[in-house]
């Protein structure tokens, strides 16, 4: 079972990455569209109307799928105050408690979002002419992928992984003498 899942892990790493290169792209483009909706607004007078709409569209896409990244990497909130006072032994229960409830939330990420995305399928975005699916699609996508973040964390604890330290790597490490 642990080589699978190592290997189910080579797959979710790649998937990560694509969400964590999409959002960096998301964020590049909403910069430049806000950049020439402020160009055009105070130096020509005359802002189109779709650079906010879509800057703030897209700016839900890079904020959800940096989120889903972030529990991948293990970079989301937990109870990390707990972990100081607890004893060793029980810090591995207290991170698989975290990660059932980031696998809860996400899953209400993807249940309400998916409820609010198929009925704005007919409602369409005015300026843009999207339909308003794709203002939740993100809630849902980023949703999917904490799940199944969370849940590759919590198999790999099961299966004795090393998934709640970090990896120290002694080629990095600098001593001051």
């Amino acid at each position: 079972m642990r080589d699978r899942l190592l290997k189910v892990g080579v797959l979710l790493n790649a998937l990560s990455t694509v969400a964590l290169w999409l959002a960096g792209v998301g964020l590049v483009a909403m910069t430049l569209i806000v950049a020439y909706q402020v160009f055009m607004r105070f130096v020509l007078n005359s802002s189109p109307p779709w650079t906010e709409a879509s800057s703030i569209m897209i700016m839900s896409w890079f904020i959800f799928l940096g989120a889903a990244v972030g529990v991948r990497e293990n970079f989301h909130m937990g109870f990390d105050v707990l972990l100081y006072v607890l004893p060793g032994c029980a810090k591995p229960y207290l991170r698989a408690i975290t990660d059932i409830a980031i696998f809860g939330f996400a899953a209400g990420m993807v249940f309400y979002g998916g409820e609010l995305a198929l009925r704005g399928w007919s409602v369409r975005i005015p300026v843009i002419g999207l339909p308003q699916t794709f203002t939740y699609l993100p809630v849902v996508i980023a949703g999917f992928l904490m799940c199944l973040f969370s849940l590759e964390r919590l198999l790999l604890r099961m299966a004795g992984e090393n998934v709640d330290d970090p990896i120290v790597d002694e080629d990095v490490i600098v001593t001051t003498d």
